[in-house]
């Protein structure tokens, strides 16, 4: 039967190594890229858009729907790599340890 102490002090670095990791998330930014770079938008580790960068050549009133689709593609693009880096700090942690669906620790 394990330790209980042992437990306890393995639980405390699991804690301290999700906060660890919060913290890297905070200054973590995320760019992605739509219509050969030009649309971009910056996402932070937490998913909130930090800055979007527009082509001037986009700025025509007969753009505007080629613009709309570029911003959603390039946010989309932003979010698959943010998802994929935590997925890849999540498997740090916890080992390559398989977690139960819908258990978010960050």
């Amino acid at each position: 039967m394990p330790d209980f102490m042992d437990l306890m002090n393995q639980a405390a670095q699991f804690k301290s190594k999700i906060e660890s990791i919060q913290a890297e998330l905070e200054r973590m930014e995320v760019d992605g890229t739509a219509g050969g770079g030009l649309v971009t938008m910056t996402l932070s580790g937490k998913g909130d858009l930090r800055n979007a960068r527009i082509d001037d050549s986009l700025l025509k009133p007969d753009q505007k729907e080629i613009l709309e689709d570029l911003i959603v593609a390039a946010h989309a693009d932003a979010k698959r790599k943010l998802e994929t880096s935590l997925q890849e700090k999540m498997q740090g942690l916890t080992g390559g340890l398989p977690l139960p669906p819908g258990l978010k620790l960050l």
